[in-house]
């Protein structure tokens, strides 16, 4: 049975754990060449070796340009084109304060959730044919006012403007570009929290648990699919109900 990614070419950055690394592994299931980045490429290795043969790992850092360049130039000599970007790296801290805000942090969260994703998506479209797809991933954070988290929140809220433009000046080459805003997620970032930290987190839902890392491959398969074909310069909060209560 043909799968809805068959002979399409995926890219997953950041894409070693978590929902990222559940992402991509929903399009190779669905039969995409998906390449996967990441900074240490023993789990690199490791993450691409779950994706049933159809995974291709780069070691990379997505603040870093020349790796980003390297990236793209892999992609386009292996493959020619890219139809799927899920932009999926990002950093972030919930417990910086406005009085402890270091030129160093801004950088850090800025360097690799805006100006990576900028550059990420920007390498992407040029290499992109019709029907392309850009997936940029948000936080619930963007919605939900949490005291610290003013630098992550606000580069997540970048995003949304990114998206909205970007799928205006990319709509003449049938390129979409949305922002997809994971909530709490059971991943192994999480693991390592107090259970007082889940237990809050849990307790920012309205459906009383925390995500799935399949939940937000289901999400990210369809916004990269011909499903959501109607679907551009939106967002799309996949949350549990955080932000509503």
């Amino acid at each position: 049975m043909p799968g809805k990614f068959d002979e399409k070419i995926a890219l997953v950055t950041g894409g070693t754990s978590g929902m990222a690394l559940a992402s991509a592994k929903a399009l190779a299931d669905e039969g995409a060449v998906v390449y996967v980045t990441g900074r240490r490429e023993d789990v690199l290795d490791e993450a691409v070796g779950q994706l049933g043969g159809r995974g291709r790992g780069i070691v990379a850092d997505a603040s870093d340009l020349d790796d980003v360049d390297r990236v793209f130039a892999t992609i386009a000599a292996e493959q020619g084109r890219l139809d799927v970007l899920f932009a999926s790296a990002g950093a972030g801290t919930l417990t910086a304060p406005l009085s402890e805000i270091t030129p160093e942090l801004y950088d850090e969260i800025f360097g690799l959730n805006v100006r990576g994703t900028l550059f990420t998506a920007q390498r992407a479209a040029a290499l992109m044919t019709g029907g392309g797809s850009i997936v940029l991933n948000g936080s619930a954070a963007a919605e939900k006012a949490m005291p610290g988290s003013s630098l992550y929140s606000a580069s997540k809220i970048a995003l949304r403007s990114f998206a909205r433009v970007w799928s205006a000046e990319l709509a003449d080459r049938g390129i979409r570009v949305n922002v997809l805003h994971p909530g709490p997620i059971d991943t192994p970032a999480l693991g390592g929290l107090p259970e007082g930290t889940r237990a809050f987190l849990t307790s920012l839902t309205t459906i009383g648990r925390l995500g799935r890392p399949t939940e937000i491959a289901a999400a990210v398969a369809f916004l990269a699919s011909a499903e959501s074909s109607f679907v551009t310069g939106t967002e799309l909060f996949v949350t549990g109900g955080m932000g509503q209560s």
